[in-house]
């Protein structure tokens, strides 16, 4: 079989399997099913170690899971520390919905004063401060502009760097 006929049915059966679409000018684009990822359905113990039998994993997406709203979804690399007892470590990517409304409690990305941090905040006597998650480190008090940049919804780490 020549290899432009073995490619065409690929891509034919990735297609009927809904993986693939084409656009009007016939180019071939991946549907949101490409990206799927197994989930198991039984949790592993983070405690004592428990008896699993029968696992069954299903098809889950990272994106539906993480992504409320992509159009206003941003990922953004960390550097620092200020936040490790939030979980949030230095080389993590924050998963952050781009909005100006935040409530005392909420992990944010914040503009202070012309400088990005990410911080939780609070308010304090009416007040917003923004709170680090690592006793070495101040709570900052914007001395002039404060501007919300988004909230923090998720984080994903990658292991064996």
């Amino acid at each position: 079989m020549p290899p432009s006929l073995a490619v065409s049915k690929l891509l034919l059966r990735l297609e009927a399997r809904g993986y693939l679409s084409q656009t009007p000018d016939k180019r071939w684009v991946p549907e949101e099913r490409f990206f799927e990822r197994s989930l198991s359905d039984a949790p592993v113990a983070a405690g004592h170690p428990v008896t699993v039998s029968d696992a069954i994993s299903r098809p889950f997406l990272i994106d539906r899971f993480l992504v409320d709203k992509p159009s206003e979804t941003m990922l953004i690399p960390v550097r620092g520390d200020s936040m490790i007892d939030a979980g949030i470590h230095d080389g993590d990517r924050i998963v952050v919905e781009m909005r100006t409304d935040a409530r005392s409690g909420d992990i944010v990305v914040a503009m202070v004063d012309g400088e990005f941090t990410v911080k939780t905040l609070d308010i304090k006597r009416g007040k917003p401060v923004l709170l680090p998650a690592n006793k070495d480190y101040p709570a900052i008090r914007p001395k002039g502009n404060l501007e919300l940049v988004g909230v923090v919804v998720g984080l994903i780490r990658k292991y064996g760097r």
